[in-house]
């Protein structure tokens, strides 16, 4: 797969298409994710997880008794998921022909720099949800492009920095991060669109949804519903 432009990553192991290192990702422990949208989801709800990963948040899910579809594009990824059916694929040409109790969009991923991306992204999750259900969004927070650089030390020994943030193209900035664990190194530098909250619920209406409510107190998670379903 081609590396996506001003995507790149850096450490050992295979990096996908827009810089992120699979054993990287395996060893990154999971936050709150998981009870965010065990909370909101139906009790052994039908979810389609778009940009699943290694499964970081699928297994918790799957551990909740959720029935969770997995889509990435990266085989490498793919391999490390159990328990939980898995699709190789782009998200934005997806088309399963079946709808789902939640879709689910998180790691920033309404932050892409491309705004046609962004808007095949939001097709997709609108083309797989089905009647009744909704589409569970992370948003960045507040100061994710201001506050740099800025670093936390994991609970599990690592650090994990966000080191800069550079304007590259109009609304558009280059981040790049880095994660330092005690044996070794990997950094990602990605491009990301900061939305301001009306800028975000724009773009949802462009794509036929609408915000339905905001569940986390920062309003980076949010629970949006087809306009013409709601």
């Amino acid at each position: 797969m081609q590396t996506r432009e001003g995507h790149e990553g850096t450490g050992p192991g295979a990096i996908t298409p827009d810089g992120c290192a699979v054993e990287l990702y395996e060893r990154l422990s999971v936050g709150d994710e998981p009870e965010v949208i065990a909370a909101a989801a139906p009790e052994g709800a039908r979810i389609l997880e778009l940009g699943s990963g290694v499964g970081r948040v699928t297994h918790p899910l799957i551990e909740r008794g959720f029935e969770v579809t997995a889509v990435d594009e990266s085989a490498e990824m793919l391999e490390r998921v159990r328990g939980a059916r898995t699709v190789r694929g782009s998200i934005e040409e997806l088309d399963l022909r079946e709808r789902f109790d939640v879709v689910l969009l998180a790691s920033f991923l309404v932050h892409t720099g491309n705004v046609e991306l962004r808007r095949q992204l939001l097709d997709a999750c609108l083309r797989h949800v089905a009647d009744g259900g909704f589409v569970l969004i992370q948003r960045e927070g507040e100061d994710y492009h201001t506050n740099v650089p800025r670093e936390r030390v994991d609970p599990n020994g690592f650090t994990i920095r966000i080191a800069s943030v550079e304007p590259v193209e109009d609304g558009v900035n280059s981040i790049r991060a880095e994660y330092v664990f005690p044996d070794v190194t990997w950094t990602q530098t990605f491009r990301a669109r900061p939305l301001t909250e009306e800028q975000f619920e724009e773009a949802l209406g462009e794509a036929g949804l609408k915000v339905d409510r905001y569940l986390t107190e920062d309003r980076t998670w949010v629970k949006a519903v087809p306009v013409q379903r709601c």
